[in-house]
């Protein structure tokens, strides 16, 4: 057991693995620690919304080396990756990353990667909170294909905020300010090799930095640190306020196996034009031509703030019977509203449908409206 200053003890064993920047991130104040993908991941250094104001005010790094990586690679590379997902990578160039979707056969959600193409037929998956690497290889065992798929040592933090450019313009000169939103490039700092890439979950400005030897994290992070002193960067945690505000969505949590792509709005990743063949194509078709049965909708609760997060889903119900459930909620400072995610019938999802919130301090009423429920064309972190 390691104790974080001034919280609860840290249960270590070796079946949670740390990050190369784990120490570092310690070092600089952590009080609590998620675990992600089997590895522990840094959730707070400060008030979560005291957090949020400095993401979106000034500049934030993250360590989210839990953001474990799949690389595909060999001759067969870009056929597998494609059979994958049910977007075409065909329009996707080297030095370009996609955000996707990775399904099973009946159209369940798998994982929600970034995967960005390095080379012709050379792709890494940066993988959300499920075994992306075992999938990949279940696949590739019975695919035909030549392929090798392995974890590579890369390890990505995040450095969000209206002042990030400032930081890798300081890092690694101007040429940094031209790489368009979703594209990235490789490079050193310092003689540390890492690619740089303009992606993020926070919906601000932002970079994700991936490392690509384990040995180098605390150095990346003093790095990135004092390049980002003039411009007040902090460590904090990833914010789930802004990205909830944004409509981005949480594996495990927002989605899950159980749910498809069209239920909780990602359909757009689903290429209905696709020639190629891919896994879940058959059930995707079937699910688009006779509709959802349920969807996830931003609502908007009433009553006093509620808190940065919510712990558990909460019941939702509709004159007088239990419909659906909340999976996300927060209290959004920059609205001054309680906004969240409701998984409700296709009956109920409307726009303006009231809702009540089963809360355990009591009921509260609740609407249906749209989301995102700020920026919806991106506005922010395209600029």
């Amino acid at each position: 057991m390691a104790d974080i200053p001034g919280t609860i003890p840290l249960f270590e064993a070796v079946w949670y693995r740390r990050s190369p920047y784990f120490e570092a991130s310690m070092a600089s104040g952590a009080k609590a620690v998620d675990v992600y993908n089997n590895t522990y991941l840094p959730s707070y250094f400060d008030d979560p919304v005291n957090e949020y104001w400095h993401l979106v005010k000034h500049v934030a790094v993250w360590d989210v080396g839990c953001e474990r990586q799949v690389e595909i690679s060999g001759p067969d590379g870009f056929e597998f990756a494609n059979f994958l997902i049910p977007r075409n990578l065909s329009k996707c160039k080297v030095g370009q990353g996609k955000y996707v979707v990775i399904t099973d056969d009946e159209g369940g959600i798998i994982n929600d990667p970034v995967l960005l193409r390095l080379g012709k037929n050379r792709f890494w998956l940066s993988a959300s909170d499920s075994d992306l690497l075992l999938w990949a290889k279940g696949v590739a065992i019975h695919s035909g294909m030549d392929v090798e798929i392995r974890e590579p040592d890369v390890s990505p933090m995040q450095v969000q905020g209206p002042k990030s450019k400032d930081v890798l313009r300081a890092l690694l000169g101007p040429k940094v300010l031209d790489l368009p939103y979703y594209h990235f490039f490789e490079t050193t700092i310092d003689g540390i090799p890492v690619v740089v890439t303009r992606t993020g979950w926070s919906a601000e400005v932002g970079f994700e930095i991936y490392l690509c030897d384990g040995r180098k994290g605390v150095a990346l992070w003093r790095k990135v640190m004092e390049a980002g002193r003039p411009f007040n960067i902090r460590p904090t945690g990833p914010s789930d306020i802004r990205r909830i505000e944004a409509g981005i969505l949480n594996y495990g949590s927002d989605m899950t196996l159980e749910n498809n792509p069209y239920e909780v709005g990602l359909g757009w990743l689903v290429e209905e034009g696709k020639k190629a063949d891919y896994i879940g194509k058959r059930a995707l078709k079937k699910i688009k031509k006779e509709g959802v049965k349920q969807k996830l909708v931003g609502v908007e609760i009433d009553g006093p703030p509620m808190g940065s997060w919510l712990r558990d889903v909460v019941p939702v119900g509709r004159g007088g019977r239990l419909i659906g459930e909340v999976r996300a909620a927060v209290h959004s400072p920059r609205l001054r509203k309680n906004i969240g995610y409701a998984m409700v019938p296709i009956a109920h999802a409307k726009l303006g449908t009231e809702l009540t919130i089963q809360m355990e301090e009591g009921d509260r009423n609740a609407v249906v409206v749209r989301k995102p429920f700020l920026d919806p064309t991106k506005a922010i972190p395209k600029s």
